[in-house]
């Protein structure tokens, strides 16, 4: 099982959406490094997190990129934003909608 938040925003009628935090949680997982993936409408994927270290919560470890505000990057709607844990094929996607 695996949680994801990204926290993002965008101005009223407007195509870019801004991401201030990324966060992501994953049940079960031995590794403890993580990153977040991004990729626009009909591009490739690109890194926007370097290689961090999870943090054990429970069963759980956690990690998360940025902070809360209208401070990060800028991407066009529709861009996915993925997390992926070192050593799982399967990701956490969200959609910036």
């Amino acid at each position: 099982m695996s949680r994801r938040t990204v926290h993002h925003w965008h101005r009223r009628g407007a195509q870019a959406r801004g991401v201030g935090w990324v966060y992501a949680s994953r049940e079960g997982v031995r590794s403890g490094t993580a990153r977040w993936l991004v990729k626009k409408p009909g591009g490739t994927w690109k890194t926007g997190g370097s290689w961090k270290r999870a943090t054990r919560v429970g069963s759980f470890v956690e990690t998360s990129w940025g902070r809360d505000g209208h401070t990060g990057p800028k991407y066009p709607r529709n861009t996915r934003l993925c997390v992926e844990f070192r050593g799982l094929t399967t990701k956490a996607c969200v959609t910036l909608k």
